[in-house]
């Protein structure tokens, strides 16, 4: 194995982390400003409109029904004002100038089908640049109004607002943490057919895989849990994984990861990270496209994706999504086969009223599932160099999973700019395993003895319900504007799990390692014991952003918690582990506008994440507190379109969980608690449009975790870059889009291997590498486009260790996908 010392930034790495870093500081202030996208679809097509006077807003929503074009507006500047309508046969252009005749309100085109609704008087600091835009509440009207953030039909790669921090829609500068946004534009020119994909795409996210089904996230050192829908509360437990890594990103305009605790919405705030998956909206005018892709390894997948009004007046509106997937792998007798099935109903109950109610389903059946991965070293105590195609996967393996949910909101926005929204959620995530894997021994390079089936067969299941409330809205004070929110919630979790064994005359012994191609008896099982555990959590919360001054914002919130949960192990299902605790959770943020490109900002939070860690004597190990600190620079240019950032992060936690080298009950690792953990980095992060054709995302992350002076999570890298970008080429090869992108980490180890030849722990290290991946999209005509993703050009061989197994698992080789669209 290769010592720490091997690794290291390359100095292209170096490089480019001092150009992200200069970027967050001063951006593109060197460059011009880009002109206003100019277009000749919505704005120019004739349409017959018939829109009478009436508050503006108001005719502003029934413009965007009637035109399909999507507004973007700052509500504050519309209150009072009155249109005086426009009824007729005209262009979306002039429609919307006789609107506004007479209002003082102007607009300006920003993109294909989008506007920008501004009053001269709301720049800050004096007049806007053309084409500017300065915006603190955005509301985007067209293609949905129940999602003002959609990133849907605009091509970006950056968002324009955010609400994952704070529940106030924020634009990225304005929001006083780390935040990367993978947009829907990016997701299809990358071909992420999964949230499993999305995450190995987002800058500072790395992973640590366990084999073949199952993959713990990780972001500034830790392990994310925190899995929200719409930004409702989720859970992921990596141990028992239920659908969420492999859920289809069909359904989803876009996957925010707010970095740093989010102990203000979630009261239980991860220390990494937060995935909020943001799912698609119904939209005004009718839209639908269908694909299909084949590749490598006969993958095939189909996809149809279709949404508009349900009635002539536009008032219901309704949206479908359904994909299959079966797909094969570079591992040998490893299949999948998926399918997802979603769909979401609105209603406008009144002109201001608005009611959703939505399910999906999905469903995932492997076979051939490795249950831990390749067995680390030989019988010499050697790396044991296995081909990238090795499965030690049973045939009959499975580790099934599916996922139901419905949920429903009622959404009322006041003439005084209050909106207050209900949510409900049931979401139900379960598994199905039978599990055997030939992954535990060392195998003899002689003759392949030594190696025996590790097996196991779980099944359970895990139902969530949420209901939340809250309020939002404007507050006047001292002469200026200032914004509220106020809610609570209340969820409950119980999960479900029982455990069985293979029979005792079952023979695990595999006759030799290096023959293997998983054809084994299946064990007949035996109930080991069934367990549960409910988890409860009721919570208020409150967050003000104060704005004392054009240019410096403060906010400030706090949520309280109070937390339960009981527990009932398997392995003594009579003896009930509780937690019974309140918690406050408090949040501070500020930002200060430099000039009118860059932004400073600071924001502390605390840290409340419950664990599921055990001792060696089965205890749940108390949930981790501490705190979260973080200060840095944030720029926007080009009318927000292009975005970034620079951050600076402090994380103090206590009860971290640090293995033992034992086992608790259940067989797995077990852990002790330590206070002092401190974790130190920084993040360079920049996304959006650098040109009217070119389009980026990249960031560099760093970081260290230590307690006493000894590095802690050392099986995530310390260093790594992520970039990714396309160019939409003209003249001659107009139509044609081409783009790529390169993901780099540095070693990663662990000095907690066992190695059972010697019967000690070892370190073990995995070497740094590089992965870099192709796309092209080549429109054919205004309806058909055809694209073509490689992954992993260069076909790099790289693996990631387990520690607790003992084991590695290969990295996908190089792979080609073949996709044509239709759009309807």
């Amino acid at each position: 194995m290769a010592g720490i010392n091997g690794g290291g930034m390359p100095g292209g790495v170096r490089r480019l982390s001092r150009a992200l870093l200069m970027s967050a500081a001063i951006g593109a202030l060197s460059l011009p400003l880009m002109p206003g996208i100019q277009s000749a679809s919505a704005q120019s097509q004739a349409r017959n409109f018939a829109i009478p006077a009436q508050p503006l807003s108001s005719a502003l929503r029934a413009f965007a029904d009637q035109s399909g074009m999507q507004l973007a507006y700052r509500t504050a500047d519309l209150g009072g004002i009155r249109s005086p309508g426009f009824s007729g046969t005209a262009s979306g252009g002039h429609a919307l100038a006789r609107l506004l005749a007479g209002t003082g309100v102007t607009y300006t085109v920003t993109g294909a089908n989008t506007v920008t609704i501004q009053q001269p008087s709301a720049a800050i600091g004096g007049a806007a640049p053309a084409g500017a835009i300065s915006l603190d509440t955005i509301d985007v009207q067209g293609a949905s109004t129940s999602d003002p953030g959609m990133t849907e039909g605009t091509g970006s790669y950056t968002p324009s607002v955010t609400a994952s921090a704070t529940r106030l829609q924020l634009t990225p500068r304005e929001t006083p943490q780390s935040i990367s946004v993978i947009t829907r534009q990016q997701i299809e020119d990358f071909n992420l057919n999964t949230v499993d994909d999305v995450m190995r795409q987002t800058p500072g996210i790395s992973t640590v895989t366990y084999e073949n089904e199952r993959v713990e996230y990780y972001a500034r050192g830790f392990a994310i849990q925190n899995f929200q829908d719409d930004g409702m509360p989720g859970h992921y437990d990596s141990g028992y994984p239920a659908g969420q890594s492999l859920s289809d990103t069909a359904m989803y305009d876009r996957v925010e990861v707010l970095k740093g605790a989010n102990g203000l919405m979630t009261g239980s705030g991860d220390p990494g990270a937060t995935v909020n998956l943001i799912r698609k909206k119904p939209t005004h005018t009718f839209q639908g496209h269908a694909t299909i892709s084949g590749g490598s390894w006969d993958t095939y997948r189909g996809e149809v994706d279709l949404s508009g009004p349900l009635n002539k007046e536009g008032t219901v509106r309704g949206r479908f999504v359904a994909t299959h997937q079966d797909r094969g792998s570079y591992m040998d007798h490893f299949t999948n086969r998926g399918s997802m099935v979603y769909g979401i109903l609105e209603a406008d109950l009144t002109p201001d009223t608005l009611f959703t109610v939505g399910a999906h389903y999905q469903h995932n059946l492997p076979k051939g599932t490795s249950f831990g991965g390749i067995p680390l070293f030989d019988s010499n105590g050697d790396f044991n160099d296995m081909p990238r195609s090795f499965n030690p996967g049973a045939r009959w393996s499975s580790w099934e999973q599916y996922v139901y949910s419905v949920f429903t909101a009622l959404e009322h926005r006041f003439d005084n700019e209050w909106r207050v929204k209900v949510q409900l959620k049931r979401q139900i995530n379960g598994y199905d395993t039978k599990l055997g894997s030939a992954s535990n021994g060392n195998p003899n390079p002689l003759d392949g003895s030594g190696v025996s089936i590790w097996s196991g067969a779980f099944l359970g299941k895990t139902q969530l319900d949420v209901a939340e409330a809250y309020a939002t809205g404007p507050v006047y004070m001292f002469g200026r504007k200032h914004d509220l929110v106020v809610g609570g919630s209340i969820s409950k979790r119980h999960w479900v799990n029982s455990i069985s064994s293979a029979d005792p005359a079952y023979d695990p012994t595999v006759p030799n390692f290096y023959s293997w191609t998983g054809n084994i008896l299946e064990p007949a099982w035996v109930l080991d014991g069934k367990g549960n555990e409910l988890v409860q959590n009721r919570a208020a919360y409150a967050a003000f952003r104060f704005n004392p001054h054009d240019r410096l914002k403060l906010i400030a919130g706090t949520r309280l918690v109070h937390y339960e949960s009981a527990q009932r192990p398997y392995w003594d299902p009579m003896n009930e582990q509780r937690i019974d605790k309140s918690v406050v959770v408090p949040y501070f943020g500020a930002i200060f506008d430099i000039n009118e490109h860059i932004s400073i900002y600071g924001s502390h939070t605390g840290i409340f994440q419950p664990q599921y860690e055990q001792t060696e004597q089965g205890i749940t190990l108390p949930p981790r507190e501490g705190t979260s600190n973080e200060v840095g620079l944030k720029s926007a240019f080009f009318n927000g379109r292009l975005n970034s950032s620079a951050a600076y992060f402090e994380i103090e936690q206590n009860n971290y969980p640090v293995e033992t080298g034992g086992l608790a009950p259940d067989g797995n690792p077990a852990y002790r608690a330590v206070d002092g953990v401190i974790t130190k980095g920084f993040e360079l992060e920049i996304s959006g449009q650098l040109s009217t054709q070119w389009q980026l995302q990249a960031g560099f992350t760093h970081k260290v975790s230590k307690r006493d002076a000894i590095k802690v999570s050392t099986l995530t890298p310390e260093n790594q870059f992520t970039l990714y970008t396309t160019y939409k080429l003209e003249g001659t090869l107009d139509g044609l889009t081409v783009g790529g992108g390169a993901r780099w980490q540095d070693i990663t180890w662990s000095d907690e291997v066992w190695n059972g030849v010697i019967g000690d722990d070892v370190r073990s290290t995995a070497p740094s590498y590089w992965v870099v991946d192709l796309m092209a999209n080549y429109k054919i005509n205004e309806n058909l486009s055809a694209s073509l993703n490689v992954r992993n050009l260069f076909d790099k061989k790289y693996y990631s260790i387990y520690n607790w197994y003992s084991s590695y698992t290969w990295g996908a080789p190089r792979s080609v996908q073949l996709s044509m669209t239709y759009k309807f």
